[in-house]
């Protein structure tokens, strides 16, 4: 892993003072005028893929998967697998994010990256993928938040067994629909505002990850026994993988982030690794507080088989006779979801007219856009939970897809010219870009295979049908319309 200037075979290097910013001018050498604000620190940067990774987010929203397959000591060592694996994908990421520092990020990548000829398709196909999986995520955590919020209330007036009121699904989408206009309000204010709100909620998840890990095993001490099946280890995978997605924030955010090419690579590997470190301290102590798995399920305990709010909750009310204390533990929670919900609502879209910026140079057209479909990706909710659920899947399966085409063109058709940029893997380069591939194409089949047997409907893996769709309907779409006008990235300079 190295850090410096680009080889002499690259593109020609516009002359800048020491001061100036570099990331500015290796945009211009792409063919890009700067239209967004360059605001954003590496601080920022940082914050905006800190914040939506948010460890106690996809921990705390997850744990009941993690817990039904294979436990907390399971989901323990799972985390660090995952973890490892992840770093490879983001260090590959890092790399062409130095090299090519644009806001249209991995749709771009993978146009500059697969040459000429196959430029606009390799670039529809991707940029479709991380939207669709934007959107499932968007729609995963804000809807989550929800559920949250329904089971704070219920443990708030007293709990499933003390008359507790437990909001209808209708209720529940309500709360989705405000979190979600209240999000994209927010997404429409100046970039200067979200830099503030963004740098804000990474210091809110680093600071309640450890108030958490330090107040719930003062409060309780015992361990579970570990599982030892390996399937059902590599099923609860699930819970890490799609914890650690999101950090491409870094480099969609270029275009705002001064000295780009060097700092977009630090948001995105800082963010993962800080993410590794924190989140299994976070998974440590929720561990000493779990003592029977089966009644955390179980749908009739005080939070309804809300596992993780019944650990907080328990705990808090074994020692002190009351469980306030689990309900704010679930409160700092909720505050944590609710920015990464407005995080991952900052719009990446690849269409010009979805992605045009209005007078405070802020997308708001896609913001608008990415906010509707989320209400409109959470309503099979009310038919469905199961079908629902499926949408954690699909955003993990989704977004590692678009995050592993432009790596999988750096180590293929780019193989011999691709020109690194100030952060570069060295000769390690095309090993680490392969090492993240296989382990896409890993999770792909692992979270698509059935979770119980026999299967019925209500066990169904709903996700390889909706990524099956997506398989069909992206290379469909191409082949019957966007072949004859998608042009792929298109420079925005005059002349």
């Amino acid at each position: 892993m190295t850090w410096n200037k680009p080889p002499a075979g690259g593109a020609a290097v516009t002359a800048v003072d020491v001061g100036e910013d570099t990331g500015l001018a290796r945009l211009q050498e792409l063919g890009y005028k700067q239209e967004l604000k360059r605001d954003l620190s590496v601080l920022s940067n940082f914050a905006f893929s800190f914040s939506i990774i948010s460890v106690l987010t996809g921990i705390t929203t997850l744990y009941n998967t993690g817990l039904t397959f294979g436990g907390p000591a399971t989901m323990t060592f799972g985390w660090f697998v995952a973890g490892a694996f992840t770093m490879t994908v983001g260090l590959s990421m890092a790399e062409i994010c130095s090299s090519f520092p644009t806001s249209g990020g991995l749709y771009y990548w993978s146009a500059r990256l697969s040459g000429k000829r196959w430029a606009p398709f390799a670039s529809w196909i991707t940029g479709w993928f991380n939207i669709v999986g934007q959107w499932a995520v968007t729609t995963s955590v804000n809807y989550s938040l929800a559920q949250l919020i329904q089971v704070i209330i219920l443990l708030g007036t007293g709990g499933k067994n003390g008359g507790g009121y437990l909001a209808s699904k209708y209720v529940v989408i309500a709360f989705h629909v405000a979190i979600l206009l209240s999000h994209a309000v927010i997404n429409s204010l100046p970039i200067t505002v979200l830099s503030f709100f963004g740098q804000f909620a990474a210091a809110w998840n680093m600071l309640g990850v450890f108030v958490l890990m330090i107040a719930v095993p003062t409060v309780a001490t015992e361990l579970p026994a570990p599982s030892s099946n390996f399937y059902i280890f590599v099923l609860g995978l699930l819970m890490s993988q799609y914890t650690l997605t999101g950090y491409d924030a870094s480099a969609h955010m270029t275009k705002e982030t001064k000295n780009a090419d060097k700092n977009g690579p630090i948001g995105i590997i800082s963010a993962i690794s800080i993410s590794i470190v924190v989140g299994w301290g976070y998974i440590l102590g929720i561990t000493f507080a779990v003592k029977d798995i089966p009644y955390l399920l179980s749908p009739d305990n005080d939070a309804g088989g809300y596992a993780i709010a019944e650990v907080f909750y328990l705990a808090f009310k074994s020692r002190y006779g009351s469980g306030a204390g689990g309900i704010v533990c679930l409160g700092i929670v909720a505050v944590a979801i609710y920015f990464c919900g407005m995080s991952s609502t900052a719009p990446c879209s690849f269409s010009s007219v979805w992605h045009k910026v209005n007078k405070q140079e802020v997308p708001i057209n896609a913001v608008w856009l990415s906010v509707s479909v989320a209400l409109c990706m959470a309503l099979p909710s009310l038919g469905s939970l199961v079908a629902f659920q499926a949408m954690v899947s699909i955003a993990t399966i989704g977004l590692y897809i678009s995050y592993a085409l432009p790596i999988l063109f750096r180590v293929t058709l780019a193989r011999k010219h691709f020109s690194p940029g100030p952060f570069n893997l060295g000769r390690y380069g095309a090993l680490v870009g392969w090492v993240g591939v296989l382990w896409v194409a890993t999770i792909t089949v692992l979270f698509s295979l059935p979770v119980t047997y026999p299967v019925t409907k209500d066990t169904l893996n709903y996700t390889p049908v909706a990524v099956g769709e997506l398989f069909f309907l992206v290379p469909s779409s191409w082949v019957l319309s966007a072949r004859h006008w998608f042009k792929g990235p298109v420079t925005n300079l005059d002349g």
